[in-house]
């Protein structure tokens, strides 16, 4: 947090970006700290140096990175410095020979950002430790750490042993850019600065939450990747789980780093998944066919590139959880992501205890829709609150109605990524919105029996692409006398 005079400069430091050549580190790092740049919150003192096994130099990797920045801006001032400050470092990441060249060329304080496949995460780091340049005798030293932050439990479990031989938590930043975007972060003021939310955020007025993260977009050409992954690996106990763990968070004391994320463990310690016995009940898998999503022909997914004919991996998932909380308990949270959807929606939905029907029963209400509160992260950002008012006329009868609030009418959003507030947070050592060892741990924890019961079951539901997603969707809430909230 920052007092009224705005966020102070970050500190000068050199950004190391490992696979500076990849969709990532071209596509939202280095536009994110273009913003930073222009936002006047990097200083002159700020420098990238880009590693990658590619033959190439500095003016290369420059022209590279300058294809993603909007053209309207190539000329400025802004980009013209930053452009300067990069540096290109050809090295292969398994070698002992790129490290030894690195500890030359870093020196002061140093980011490293590992941009890199999963499997490279723990190499790249204990040959950092190795050539000695996590050592913070010249300045501070920090590790970002993309997801996929392993692939099961045992996996998580083992990568954060390799980086903890290596360094101490306090250097290690596990990335989840879903908390970069402002609506996640809004959450915790929503709650915590307006008492009239926070007074009814508990079991005694909320009946469910909804968690969705569904998109229209297919595998594309990420078959490889998403063949051995899966929607619920993907983003389940890593996404879905952390705006879980923003909604149902106890009040931190203080808004410091440990605080907050003392809480969040401790809700997702809290979180019970379904037992192996419940999976069939509790959890739902599908796989897109051949349909239409996004104003696109969308084939079917065991026809995409890369992806295995005899596959059973799932592009939709959606799983009841419940948190064993005197907040929360009874309570259902019910999580669903998915690829080739009808809209691209990413919301939370808090919807209420109905409300007894007895004064309109001499009435014409038919029924009375409960009030629910939307939290709507992408593609607008924004709050939506539903209620019930009165019909004009003669008569009582009601109608669903909302107030709405979106941050761009509101605020001057400006092109942003949604990385800009997790690196300039790195940059100043602030880990309130990134993992820590406990908390990734927890959410694999929670989602291992559905992992191991998918392994031996059958294939997963079809739905056409386009769609809302499997029958079996509809099936888990209804089961319970709910139904999903309309995407879009």
């Amino acid at each position: 947090m920052t007092d009224g005079a705005g966020p102070a400069v970050a500190p000068a430091a050199t950004l190391v970006i490992f696979g500076a050549m990849g969709d990532l580190a071209r596509r939202l790092l280095v536009p994110s700290i273009f913003n930073l740049v222009r936002d006047d919150l990097i200083p002159e003192g700020f420098a990238i140096l880009g590693v990658s096994h590619h033959e190439a130099g500095d003016e290369k990797l420059r022209g590279e990175l300058e294809a993603f920045i909007p053209k309207e801006e190539r000329g400025s001032d802004a980009w013209q410095s930053l452009r300067r400050r990069i540096g290109y470092l050809q090295g292969d990441f398994e070698q002992d020979a790129t490290y030894a060249e690195l500890a030359k060329r870093v020196s002061g304080n140093a980011v490293f950002y590992l941009a890199t496949a999963p499997q490279f995460f723990g190499p790249v780091v204990e040959k950092l430790a190795a050539a000695r340049v996590l050592n913070e005798d010249e300045g501070f030293r920090r590790v970002l750490v993309e997801k996929p932050f392993g692939h099961d439990l045992a996996s998580a479990r083992d990568l954060n042993a390799r980086l903890l031989a290596c360094i101490p938590e306090g250097q290690i930043y596990r990335v989840d850019h879903f908390l970069g975007k402002e609506t996640v972060q809004n959450i915790m003021v929503a709650r915590f600065g307006n008492h009239l939310f926070e007074a009814i955020w508990n079991n005694r007025y909320i009946d469910h939450v909804q968690i969705t993260a569904a998109e229209t977009v297919s595998i594309d050409t990420r078959g490889k990747f998403y063949d051995a992954t899966g929607a619920l690996r993907d983003m389940v106990p890593n996404h879905l789980f952390q705006l879980l763990a923003m909604v149902a968070m106890e009040p931190p004391n203080s808004f410091d780093a440990e605080a907050v994320r003392n809480e969040k463990a401790k809700v997702l310690a809290a979180v019970r998944g379904p037992r192996a016995a419940e999976v069939e009940t509790h959890a739902v898998r599908g796989r897109y066919v051949a349909g239409r999503a996004g104003d696109k022909d969308v084939p079917d997914y065991l026809k995409e590139a890369d992806v295995a004919s005899d596959s059973r991996t799932e592009t939709y998932a959606a799983v009841k959880v419940e948190i064993e909380s005197w907040r929360w308990v009874g309570v259902p949270f019910y999580l669903r992501t998915g690829k080739a959807m009808t809209a691209r929606d990413t919301e939370i939905v808090l919807q209420f205890k109905p409300v007894a029907f007895a004064l309109f029963r001499d009435t014409d209400v038919g029924q009375l829709p409960p009030n629910r509160l939307v939290l709507q992260i992408q593609p607008q950002e924004g709050m939506s609150l539903r209620f019930l008012a009165k019909k004009p006329g003669p008569l009582v009868d009601t109608a669903e109605v909302s107030m709405d609030f979106a941050y761009a009418d509101a605020f001057t959003m400006g092109h942003r990524t949604g990385y800009e507030t997790l690196l300039y947070d790195a940059f100043i050592g602030d880990q309130t919105l990134f993992q820590r060892a406990d908390m990734i741990e927890a959410g694999w924890a929670a989602m291992e029996p559905v992992l191991e019961s998918w392994q031996t079951a059958g294939q997963p539901e079809d739905y056409e692409a386009g769609g809302d997603g499997p029958a079996d969707a509809e099936t888990l809430l209804a089961r319970d006398g709910r139904h999903w909230n309309s995407l879009g």
